[in-house]
């Protein structure tokens, strides 16, 4: 199992109706097989998230952010974990509002060596 534990990503590729930019970026925590971050950057002031890391590997989590519209927005993502060459982690994500919009969309973070 991947641990996830102090490793930072930041956005590569998002959907049009996604508000993480490569502007954003992702500080991640793991205890056991649960998983936390906090992110921010662009146009998300503040945002947490909280899920487990499954037997496979991929992550499923919630996710709540403030916006620089100062507006409150979640959901729910499922991220496939791909190793790159160099060793870095990619994370394939599959996502969904889960406010008045529902709508879904797909993104892609990388780990970044600080």
């Amino acid at each position: 199992m991947i641990n996830y534990n102090g490793r930072t990503f930041v956005s590569i590729e998002n959907t049009a109706n996604g508000e993480v930019s490569s502007k954003t970026s992702f500080r991640y925590k793991q205890e056991g097989n649960i998983i936390s971050a906090t992110y921010s950057g662009g146009e998300i002031v503040k945002g947490f998230l909280i899920g487990i890391v499954n037997g496979d590997g991929c992550l499923e989590f919630r996710y709540n952010h403030v916006n620089t519209k100062n507006e409150i927005r979640g959901g729910e993502c499922v991220s496939t974990p791909e190793i790159l060459a160099d060793g870095r982690i990619r994370l394939n994500e599959k996502w969904k509002w889960l406010d008045t919009e529902e709508a879904e969309g797909s993104s892609m973070i990388e780990e970044i060596v600080i």
